[in-house]
C-alpha cells in the first residue's frame, strides 16, 4: 500500500484567491479561516461569536 502524506489546514487553503483590497490587509487570510474553523469547532455559530 502506498504512502498517505497528509496535508495541513493551512496548506489546504494557501492557494484561495484572497478578494480584499491589498490596502485592507492587517492578518493573512488563511490566519481568519483557520480563527473561523476552530470558532465553530468550538461552538461559535455566527461572526459575533467568532
Amino acid at each position: 500500500m502506498g504512502e498517505i502524506k497528509g496535508v495541513s489546514l493551512f496548506e489546504h487553503f494557501e492557494d484561495l484567491e484572497d478578494p480584499r483590497v491589498e490596502r485592507t490587509k492587517f492578518h493573512q487570510l488563511s490566519d481568519i479561516i483557520m480563527i473561523a474553523i476552530f470558532a465553530v469547532i468550538c461552538g461559535a455559530d455566527n461572526w459575533v461569536w467568532i
